[in-house]
């Protein structure tokens, strides 16, 4: 038997049900209902773990696929990816430009070819990523091994998935790659966007922290440290700046140390430059730069006799 309490709590649930579907005919952009047009978040996610496997066959488990034979293994899980990957595109395509007013047949034949060639180019992404795992490698003496840097490190799965999602970007797929490098942001805490143009031997030292803007461009032998920003100098003209170089280049062999921020289309880090912890660059630096913050003073407070320590750098003296 329902009670008085029961019964009043129960009309008022049905009365926040029918404002909240009242709401969503208001024809805004979070109006949308239709949930089957956009692409699966859960499927991409799964294609990544996918793809992580195709390109370190020997690091990553499928656990469908039973098979002991070596190329019989491989071959299913790329067709299940090709599959899976030009279903997601298909859906995609519907947010391109290029295909406003096709078809549904017309954007699944262009999903399947665009998987395919996405697929064809898995070699060259293995490629790079190698040189990557060797930057690791030389870069990094806590690192015993390479297997511990494609196992444990979080900038390595980062520009992992970065590399693939960055084809994907090149094939002018939508939302798709975004989708990629935002899961692997989520797992690592590094955000860089698939636009993002990423030369060999690309190391991140920690991680955490880094952002890469969409029209960075970097360089071969490039060492980045954690909290490090490859931003834009200002995004206050919105969609207007769409397409255009809102981000810096940095050349090749150039380290930059934890908490630096480098920005702006126009700036331009020299080859072989070292950038230092919390500096903050807006202008372009020559070749064989090195830029550092001044020391500041460090005050430190003796509990026996009262006094502090004042000093900078290595001069020390009590006050």
């Amino acid at each position: 038997m329902t009670t008085t309490s029961e019964h009043a709590i129960e009309t008022r649930i049905q009365h926040a049900t029918a404002a909240i579907l009242r709401d969503y005919r208001n024809g805004r952009d979070i109006d949308n209902v239709n949930v089957f047009t956009q692409p699966d978040s859960e499927e991409i996610i799964a294609l990544i773990g996918k793809l992580l496997t195709i390109v370190y066959p020997g690091y990553y488990r499928e656990k469908t696929y039973r098979s002991y034979n070596y190329n019989s293994r491989i071959a299913l899980l790329i067709e299940d990816a090709v599959y899976n990957l030009q279903k997601q595109i298909a859906i995609a395509l519907a947010f391109s430009p290029d295909y406003a007013g096709q078809s549904e047949e017309a954007r699944k034949a262009a999903a399947e070819n665009i998987a395919i060639d996405f697929m064809t180019r898995i070699p060259a992404v293995r490629e790079l990523v190698n040189t990557d795992l060797q930057a690791g490698f030389e870069g990094d003496p806590a690192a015993y091994n390479k297997e511990e840097i494609v196992l444990c490190y979080p900038g390595f799965l980062a520009i992992t998935v970065n590399r693939l999602a960055h084809e994907l970007f090149l094939l002018k797929v939508p939302l798709i790659p975004r989708m990629m490098t935002e899961y692997a942001h989520s797992r690592t805490g590094i955000d860089i966007h698939p636009g993002a143009t990423i030369g060999k031997y690309f190391f991140m030292d920690h991680g955490t922290g880094i952002v890469v803007g969409e029209t960075s461009i970097i360089g071969e032998h490039v060492k980045v440290y954690q909290g490090v920003t490859i931003g834009a100098l200002s995004t206050r003209g919105g969609q207007r700046l769409r397409g255009a170089k809102r981000h810096p280049t940095i050349e090749d062999n150039v380290t930059i140390y934890a908490g630096a921020s480098i920005l702006g289309g126009d700036t331009v880090i020299g080859e072989g430059s070292v950038i230092g912890s919390n500096v903050f660059i807006t202008s372009s630096v020559a070749p064989g730069t090195r830029i550092s913050v001044k020391t500041q003073e460090l005050i430190i407070k003796n509990r026996e006799d009262g006094g502090e320590m004042v000093g900078e750098g290595e001069n020390w003296y009590r006050e």
